[in-house]
């Protein structure tokens, strides 16, 4: 039988995301109905984890139920889902893996899914709003009489700080970053700061805690050695983001993660600016 060379391309109809941010960016977009399968992870849209088969992890996935889902696409993130993605290569599944680490890749990869699924336009509409946002934050952020320190840490033991994202979303949201250079480091293995003295030396005027998924417990931070004269510790300026807010590359940190951020630092600047 010829090929039928006149059906309109409709781009991926039955997806796998493995990891929330794709999961979530479809949602938004009106296109879930093409999602088959998500991470276990997925917490936005909270929907999501009662419509949708879950069949994976971050570092593991259940090939044979992903297979077995017969999917067109899947989409994944980062270098560290590339076993997973070889594995359904080889089984002959188109794997599609971002692997976004700043704010403008974050806006990139939003552009390429809404464009593979025929909403190219209504994409760039939501990333023209959030970006006029991010404007506006970055405005009043600059507006501040002093900008504070800000200490973000994923992880407590050991101490890892702030991915590229992150950084990049303290600084529109009025704040500095206190280990900047960390933050370009696309590993959280190279973020680890050895001597938890050095956090202690820059003084952070804030600490926000997002320890991927487990609860951030400021007690324990206070009570660290030699913590007790960090600003922070001292002032009382010790919050938690919940890591589905931030620590996800996509539509998350963008809105409701900087947005947290943004209050954070207004509150403090109200209090000690």
């Amino acid at each position: 039988m010829a090929p039928d060379f006149s059906r309109a391309p409709a781009g991926p109809q039955r997806i796998v995301c493995l990891t929330e941010e794709t999961t979530e960016w479809l949602y938004l977009l009106g296109q879930e109905a093409r999602i088959v399968g998500i991470s276990g992870y997925t917490v936005r849209p909270r929907r999501a984890r009662e419509e949708k088969p879950k069949v994976s992890a971050f570092l593991s996935a259940k090939i044979d139920k992903i297979l077995a889902l017969e999917p067109d696409c899947v989409f994944g993130f980062s270098d560290l889902q590339a076993d997973i993605a070889s594995a359904l290569i080889r089984a002959g599944v188109q794997v599609t893996v971002f692997n976004q680490r700043s704010v403008a890749q974050i806006l990139d990869m939003l552009f390429q899914v809404a464009a593979m699924v025929g909403q190219a336009e209504q994409g760039q509409a939501w990333i023209s709003r959030t970006q006029a946002r991010l404007r506006e934050i970055a405005e009043a952020g600059r507006a501040l009489p002093r900008r504070p320190r800000m200490y973000f840490e994923e992880w407590d033991d050991p101490c890892i700080s702030g991915i590229r994202w992150v950084s990049e979303l303290m600084g529109i949201a009025g704040g500095d970053d206190c280990f900047p250079e960390l933050a370009a480091m696309p590993l959280g293995k190279d973020r680890i700061i050895g001597e938890p003295q050095r956090i202690v030396e820059r003084a952070p005027d804030i600490v926000v805690g997002s320890w991927c998924g487990k609860k951030f417990r400021p007690e324990r931070v206070a009570a660290r050695p030699g913590w007790q004269d960090v600003p922070a510790v001292r002032d009382g300026e010790m919050h938690e983001i919940k890591s589905a807010d931030i620590l996800q590359p996509g539509p998350a940190a963008l809105t409701d993660g900087v947005e947290q951020l943004h209050r954070i630092v207004l509150d403090w600047s109200a209090r000690h600016g």
